[in-house]
């Protein structure tokens, strides 16, 4: 009988040969700055509009969700910080209670369509909306790192946490993905007046 290796699950679970992203310097220049006045269209078919939200806010931005059935950009593995979006929201799902019970929202955002994160809404149960840059109005405001993959300019991995519309902490680069929603809550636990 012969052994059949399989590739792996970029989807669900983090490569172990992923490398670590190195800090850039890329966002340094957010922290305390009022976001932009520009709606973005939601999984739940409405425009949000971040700038307009009050109280404690978590925005994580991603690259890309890797769907089921269709290949990833060659190279994507190798590229620091680009894949481990699965277990990066599957984190804040599974977190989300907390989040809500201390009256914090959680958006997503990506450059995707809202097609193509209402299919990751639908797949993973996410309680919360996923927003798209799809014209990088957004990201371009912001001045946001992007990466260039396959004919893509899409947004690096990072967080910010918001109190009335203004970026009060920025986490960048994050690794490893999937624990990005700890140091969230550990910030927001010693900061959260």
């Amino acid at each position: 009988m012969q052994n059949i290796q399989f590739p792996p699950d970029v989807l669900g679970s983090i490569p172990e040969d992923l490398p670590i992203p190195l800090n850039d310097g890329a966002c340094e220049h957010l922290d305390n700055m009022l976001l932009p006045d520009i709606s973005l269209w939601s999984t739940d078919d409405q425009k949000i509009n971040l700038s307009h939200l009050s109280g404690w806010n978590v925005i994580f931005c991603y690259s890309m969700t890797g769907r089921p059935g269709f290949a990833i950009p060659e190279g994507w593995i190798q590229i620091p910080g680009a894949a481990g979006y699965t277990p990066q929201v599957c984190s804040y799902r599974e977190n989300h209670i907390a989040f809500k019970h201390n009256g914090i929202g959680v958006y997503g955002i990506s450059v995707q369509t809202p097609e193509a994160q209402k299919e990751a809404t639908n797949r993973l149960g996410l309680p919360f909306p996923l927003l798209s840059d799809a014209d990088h109005y957004f990201s371009s405001a912001l001045k946001l790192p992007l990466l260039e993959v396959g004919g893509l300019k899409l947004i690096k991995r990072l967080t910010f946490i918001l109190k009335d519309g203004v970026i009060k902490k920025c986490f960048y680069p994050l690794f490893p993905p999937d624990k990005n929603v700890f140091e969230v809550m550990a910030w927001l636990s010693e900061n959260q007046a």
